[in-house]
């Protein structure tokens, strides 16, 4: 393969454009530490080997092998390893080496159905040699296996056999394939799979209190007002001492009757409606100007509230109804999550509950009132209002007794104090009131951002929960992957009416097919959720090529093509490799344009970091069938048929299967 630092861009043939998305699970069963153990290693190895991961099974169970943990079962599954998703002239020379001395060791490992397997394995090998042997005896001894036995070399030996001996089991792949292809209730599991792992809960803190200031202020204004106070009430009672003496108290009751009603009336009055309210500044956050995750967010509300209108609402006008509602939430929720490498998708969770807790506000009448009134609020209003009246007309009354007094000279003083007692007790008031209003407004935001996260949290959990229990296991992707190319294989035969004695060989390609959704475990090869599937026929006469887009999540299938040409049309075969774009296949035939089929989109933006881009390249491109549909086609182009004949299987050595 060639690889380029040019920017290079094509579509894959016949394909459209459209929006991805791609999803890595935290998964950690494939994942094994460098200390591990040989026999953790071959666990993990069996384990990757079923999900489809054949390249990495074979360095595990190797180097499992390598440090003393081989058994027939061990034996057996690491044969498996090298031959899955590979032909014969896939298999390098020390491959063949390999497995000619694995077949030799047969004799040294303990009787058991392990070792009775690995024999079968071989022998199933060594009537390659033979363009029709007799595999009457062959396929009686393959049928007593287990059904866990059998199934396992019949999928991962599927490019080695051929011929005669294929046939006898076709029809038996087949009929699993059917009845496996929506096994454990695939149509409604598996657009978990690509489901993204949800970001967990946040809500907006409480906001800083303001109430040291306000304490620190009121001293202050205190002093003043008491100095002022005591000035007016002396030269009232030099005036006047009677009225004086019954001007006062009346004074400081009104006073703190208006203080204690003030502050009732105050903490009904100033309550925010959280519903309502807006939590963030109206304006756009600079650092989010052109990133459209904002934009994405109240899309993505618009959507959910539409769909979860309650009864006797129509979509667009519950929409209306909830504007406000809306944009505030939006606008809390896009300054919460915006930050890199958080998708829209990942709190897609928090904006549905969001919807529907609109709609139970609005059911059980709180939506756009949160909070109960309180019935004293306005009582204590009214009586705040009377107290402040009282005050002031007792302030004029004790002016009129300094003024009417014999000590009138003291009016300008009067006055003076009078000036001083409005304006120091109003701002002493005025902090005072702030200062509990504030100890107030903390203790409520407080108690309600907790009981905004604990909402929060269990609908997380819920979702989580829930995602957990339908997502699909790589073992049953793997399954029903398997299962759709069998059928389609299947149906490419019935089609062209070829058996496998008609063929010399095949290779199945499998990319992805936009618009997609992607995802994966750690370490493990993308999947999709639309495939494309391109079936190479190679016959005698030639190549029949046979391509089709498949929907994974419902196996519905569409754009179903057809191309035949002989082995001297395909003229060449090339790879074009870039980090930014991915994987081409381009064919060039004698008789017509150059074909690009886009095998692997660029994912390096997706992996973790402690993942290496090219190992999960070659892992996907591995998975896909890329590097035997590769070899194949270019062995084609390079040879014609002539590179048939030259690895025709029947030239592989036999294999040693007595003991």
């Amino acid at each position: 393969m060639n690889s380029t630092s040019a920017t290079h861009h094509s579509a894959a043939y016949d394909s459209t454009v459209g929006i991805q998305a791609g999803v890595v699970h935290d998964s950690v069963v494939n994942i094994v530490h460098p200390d591990a153990s040989p026999q953790e290693k071959y666990t993990v190895g069996v384990r990757l080997l079923n999900d489809g991961v054949s390249g990495r099974a074979r360095e595990m169970i190797t180097d499992a092998i390598a440090h003393g943990h081989d058994t027939a079962e061990v034996r057996f599954h690491w044969v498996l390893a090298m031959l899955s998703g590979r032909a014969y002239h896939d298999l390098s020379a020390e491959d063949v080496q390999q497995l000619h001395r694995a077949s030799q060791s047969v004799r040294n490992y303990a009787e058991g159905v392990w070792k009775d397997a690995l024999r079968i394995t071989f022998e199933l090998l060594s009537m390659l040699r033979t363009a029709d042997g007799d595999t009457g005896r062959v396929l009686e001894r393959l049928r007593a296996l287990s059904p866990h036995q059998r199934e396992a070399m019949l999928h991962h030996l599927d490019l080695v056999l051929t011929g005669g001996l294929k046939d006898s089991l076709w029809a038996e792949g087949r009929e699993r394939a059917e009845a496996d292809r929506f096994g454990n209730n695939r149509v409604h599991r598996i657009w978990a799979y690509f489901e993204p792992e949800p970001i967990g809960p946040r809500a907006l803190p409480v906001r800083p209190s303001t109430a040291a200031a306000a304490e620190a202020a009121f001293p202050g204004r205190a002093r003043l007002f008491a100095i002022g106070s005591a000035i007016l009430w002396i030269t009232a009672l030099v005036s006047d001492p009677g009225a004086a003496l019954i001007e006062l108290p009346v004074a400081l009751g009104a006073g703190l009757a208006a203080l204690h009603f003030g502050r009732q009336w105050s903490s009904q009055d100033h309550r925010p409606n959280p519903m309502t309210e807006p939590r963030v500044p109206p304006t756009r956050d600079p650092s989010s100007a052109g990133d459209g995750f904002t934009d994405r967010v109240r899309q993505s509300f618009d959507q959910y509230f539409e769909s979860r209108a309650p009864r006797g609402f129509a979509p667009h006008a519950w929409l209306r109804h909830t504007a406000d509602v809306r944009g505030s939430l939006a606008a809390e929720i896009a300054l919460l999550y915006r930050e890199r490498r958080v998708g829209v998708e990942r709190i897609e969770w928090l904006i549905r509950y969001l919807a529907e807790d609109a709609r139970d506000r609005h059911d059980n009448g709180t939506l756009l009132d949160d909070r109960r009134q309180d019935p004293t609020a306005a009582t204590a209003k009214h009586l705040s209002v009377t107290a402040l009246v009282v005050l002031g007309i007792t302030a004029f009354a004790m002016l009129a007794t300094v003024a009417s007094g014999v000590g009138s000279s003291w009016t300008p003083l009067a006055v003076l104090a009078a000036g001083g007692v409005v304006w120091s007790g109003r701002a002493a008031a005025s902090a005072w009131l702030e200062a509990r209003l504030e100890e107030h407004r903390v203790v409520r935001e407080t108690q309600e951002y907790h009981e905004r996260m604990t909402a929060r949290q269990i609908a997380y959990q819920n979702w989580k929960s829930h995602l957990d229990a339908l997502r699909p296991s790589e073992l049953e992707m793997e399954t029903w992957l398997n299962c759709d190319k069998t059928l389609f294989i299947d149906e490419a035969l019935r089609h062209y009416q070829l058996t496998w004695r008609d063929l010399i060989t095949h290779t199945l390609l499998i990319t992805p097919a936009r618009p997609y959704k992607r995802g994966r475990s750690k370490r493990g090869p993308w999947r999709y959720s639309r495939y494309g599937f391109r079936l190479f026929l190679v016959t005698q006469d030639g190549v029949r090529e046979i391509s089709s887009e498949f929907d994974f999540t419902d196996a519905r299938r569409g754009n179903l093509q057809r191309i035949n040409y002989r082995f001297e049309a395909l003229s060449s075969v090339q790879v074009t490799e870039n980090t930014r774009t991915g994987y081409d296949l381009e064919l060039v035939l004698t008789n017509g344009p150059a074909r690009n089929i886009r095998v692997k989109d660029a994912d390096s933006h997706q992996l973790a970091p402690e993942e290496n881009a090219q190992e999960i390249a070659e892992i996907s491109l591995d998975a896909a069938g890329f590097i035997h549909t590769f070899r194949l086609l270019e062995g084609i182009a390079a040879d014609g048929k002539g590179w048939i004949e030259r690895n025709d299987p029947r030239n592989l050595p036999a294999f040693d299967t007595a003991g």
